[in-house]
């Protein structure tokens, strides 16, 4: 049969009818690649990790909205115990006149403070777990069945108190600084594929709102957008709708369509043999044809045995649609993917975690919907073997205050001490590193600004974030953080 080629058609309205929308992104990557070598004696990473690692991959969970780190994995007993009464009142009143909130780049004004005064007990009781004996709420109990797999980090610090800090923490940079490349796009810069059929870096979950930094928190920003994170639904039925082919369309003529599109590209290769940006073009054309089979593929959930469906909760509607993205997370490391970015909060509830009001309920209900599937996530990377060569990571933007939001049961945004944790990929398990002051206000011991966390990660990886400096772009000290030694195994 002789093959479909459209008359009359130009590549632009091929490429339209293809949904090939992802291909400037995968082109972009290629052209960068090649461009480089040739134009500037400065060349970018080869793709290869600086020293030996200790994980291939990481899983980057966040939690949208700010999560107490008061009734979850930092317990402070004396909120309780001065239940209220103000700050004032209490032996630790000098917390709000400690020199950590006055060096901070965000100051409380007067009327923060005023709200802040009353302490508000703890919403939530507390467990020892596992063998380590690490005290977790009870709002987290099968994470806290999988404690001894984790490296909880009580001491993380940040400096953007509103939910900008999004962007923040994935950056490092402060909003007033500008968007700066994302954690995910420099390793996604820094490394090269493992799977030449799916993205190297994927993010999964409802999207961070355009105010609180947007695509930046997955974005590569003076790296090239084709450094930036391409989202998928783990919905099935459409996963990848901008690289997916029009309706009508059969495989067979899309094929015919790329083939062609191959042909004319061939000509122009063999009168400009020295464009490399031809041969970028091809590639990326097959690439994103390829793309078409191999993401849905990976969401192929239903063929996952009803034991892992139980373990991630598909089977219960409350834990359904995490669970649907940390297994979807996990099929892609599998497949060699090497960031995968997770998104939840904003999906389920307009406000997320952001708790100013009835902080019981609004984090009772979300930690249902999560507990289960992240101690899924960790059991199944266990028992399959990938954990040792999987790194997840757990945050969010800031933790709570330890005084009350008006009197409204709620507590505020709270940047100068909050928990996140770690596991696999290298690290120690069943620890707890770090400490906030006895009413969880300040980060006293071991303190991390968030981009330590971006520097362990990339140092499992086998990366030195100053070797990946870009010219031109000068970064801080602050920028690059410092491995978290302390949890490294």
């Amino acid at each position: 049969m002789k093959p479909f080629t459209p008359p009359f058609t130009t590549r632009r309205q091929l490429l339209t009818r293809t949904g090939m929308g992802f291909t400037g992104l995968v082109l972009g990557s290629m052209l960068h690649a090649e461009e480089s070598r040739v134009s500037a004696p400065w060349a970018p990473p080869d793709g290869k990790p600086h020293f030996a690692p200790k994980a291939k991959s990481v899983i980057w969970i966040f939690l949208q909205g700010g999560v107490s780190h008061l009734e979850s994995f930092d317990p402070k007993p004396e909120l309780t115990k001065y239940g209220g009464k103000t700050i004032s009142e209490t032996p630790h009143k000098g917390v709000l006149d400690s020199p950590f909130v006055k060096k901070n780049v965000v100051q409380f004004t007067a009327a923060e403070r005023k709200l802040m005064m009353q302490v508000l007990p703890l919403q939530v009781g507390f467990q020892k777990r596992g063998q380590s004996g690490i005290e977790i709420s009870d709002w987290w109990p099968h994470l806290g069945g999988v404690v001894d797999d984790l490296a909880i980090v009580r001491s993380v610090w940040t400096t953007d108190n509103d939910h900008a800090a999004q962007l923040q923490f994935h950056t490092g940079r402060h909003i007033f600084q500008g968007f700066h490349p994302s954690i995910g796009s420099w390793i996604h810069y820094g490394l090269g594929s493992m799977n030449e059929n799916i993205p190297k870096f994927v993010v999964l979950g409802p999207p961070v709102p355009a105010h609180l930094g947007g695509a930046g928190v997955s974005g590569g920003n003076y790296l090239g957008p084709q450094h930036s994170g391409v989202h998928l639904s783990s919905d099935p039925a459409n996963p990848l709708p901008y690289a997916s082919p029009a309706a009508k369309v059969s495989e067979r003529e899309q094929r015919s369509e790329f083939d062609f599109i191959a042909d004319l590209n061939e000509l122009d290769a063999a009168r400009y043999p020295a464009d490399p940006a031809i041969r970028a073009r091809i590639k990326s054309y097959e690439l994103a044809f390829r793309m078409q089979t191999a993401v849905p593929e990976v969401l192929k959930l239903g063929e996952e045995p009803a034991r892992v469906k139980k373990l991630y909760g598909l089977e219960q509607e409350n834990t359904k649609h995490f669970g649907q993205d940390l297994l979807t997370a996990r099929r892609l490391v599998e497949r060699g993917v090497r960031f995968v970015q997770v998104f939840h909060g904003y999906r389920t509830d307009g406000n997320g975690w952001d708790a100013h009001s009835e902080l019981k309920k609004n984090h009772g209900k979300l930690s249902g919907e999560v507990d289960l599937p992240l101690a899924g996530l960790i059991a199944d990377l266990k028992q399959r073997g990938l954990l040792k060569d999987t790194l997840v990571v757990w945050g969010t933007e800031f933790g709570r205050t330890p005084g009350v939001e008006g009197n409204r049961d709620g507590r505020d945004h709270h940047p100068f001490g909050f928990s996140c944790w770690l596991a696999g990929g290298g690290l120690k398990g069943g620890i707890a590193h770090g400490a906030t002051d006895e009413l969880g206000f300040h980060a006293v011991e071991n303190r991390h600004y968030v981009t330590d966390l971006h520097a362990t990660a990339m140092h499992q990886l086998g990366l030195d974030p100053r070797r990946l400096e870009v010219p031109g772009h000068k970064r801080l000290d602050i920028d690059f953080g410092e491995p978290i030694r302390e949890i490294i195994a």
